[in-house]
């Protein structure tokens, strides 16, 4: 009997998610084990645990993933499981933080593709808002616009001290400067985004962010997208299956919930069967997540 594909999952949260267990199980692997309510300060003796208890051998049959609702928790968990790995130990390590990681990644892929087919743009220059900065998937996607070369702005609901103080942790963490900005009023917003060239919309299931008025008097918006999939959309108007279809009346194009979830869906399940399928160890994070996304929905880097 061939030795089983074993996938540790921690979270610090009170649950290990079960969309992530099905997810790995359905990916391939063989048992999943789930660790809940675990603090940084744990992960080392956890990771050493796994790698311990089997022989080097099977490092690429035993994986770590790490969950919960925090991006920079995550990474901080990440970080300290990579540093209790040495030769000839190792196993692969998968962070994906309430989905957040594989969902900023196909959001800004599904962006791009629309970007290059409708608008002969790229990221790199463009004037992109974030709404819902605070939250995982806006911290995400805005991380990985910044990387591509975009001018982002983070967008608070609840006024500027929250969304400061993220661009302030991306600052630390990645060396990438970006913008905040108070979205506490309709006026607000529309100030935001009539200077915005594209709108990720990443706030909370079931609000709307944007109306049409707001959507339809931004002069320069290319492209919105929103990953709410709760009624009422974040963007007034938008369908949910939209991938590309206009939405504004100076030519904006959306991009709905359900056109990223199947690129997120098909992301996490890739990045899963990576960790399986690969002949070395990984490390993986958003920045994987978005590579991947970009090969699906057919982009080049």
């Amino acid at each position: 009997m061939a030795d089983p594909y074993i996938l540790h999952m921690v979270s610090p949260q009170k649950h290990v998610s079960p969309f992530d267990v099905n997810m790995a199980l359905d990916a391939g692997f063989d048992q999943v084990i789930p660790y809940a309510n675990v603090e940084v300060a744990e992960i080392r003796a956890l990771v050493q645990d796994a790698i311990f208890s089997r022989p080097p051998k099977l490092a690429l049959r035993t994986g770590l993933f790490i969950g919960g609702k925090n991006a920079v928790l995550a990474l901080a968990m990440l970080k300290a499981a990579k540093e209790a790995l040495f030769p000839p130990f190792a196993l692969s390590i998968f962070a994906d933080p309430a989905g957040s990681f594989t969902t900023a990644g196909a959001m800004v892929a599904c962006v791009e593709r629309v970007l290059r087919e409708n608008k002969q743009r790229k990221l790199n220059g463009l004037r992109v808002a974030v709404f819902g900065a605070t939250g995982v998937v806006g911290f995400s996607s805005g991380v990985i616009c910044a990387l591509e070369g975009a001018r982002v702005t983070l967008v608070g609901h609840d006024g500027p001290d929250r969304v400061r103080r993220s661009a302030e942790e991306i600052r630390k963490r990645f060396g990438l400067e970006v913008d905040h900005a108070d979205g506490s009023s309709e006026e607000k917003k529309s100030e935001i985004l009539a200077q915005s060239e594209v709108a990720l919309v990443a706030a909370r299931a079931g609000m709307q962010v944007l109306s049409k008025v707001q959507v339809d008097a931004a002069p320069s918006l290319l492209v919105a997208a929103d990953v709410n999939a709760v009624p009422p959309p974040g963007v007034e108007g938008l369908s949910p299956k939209a991938n590309g279809e206009a939405i504004g009346a100076g030519g904006a194009l959306g991009i709905g919930p359900l056109a990223i979830g199947d690129i997120k869906y098909k992301t996490e399940s890739g990045l899963f069967r990576k960790m399986i399928e690969a002949d070395k160890a990984v490390a993986l994070d958003f920045r994987d997540a978005f590579a991947l996304a970009r090969e699906l929905v057919g982009n080049k880097s």
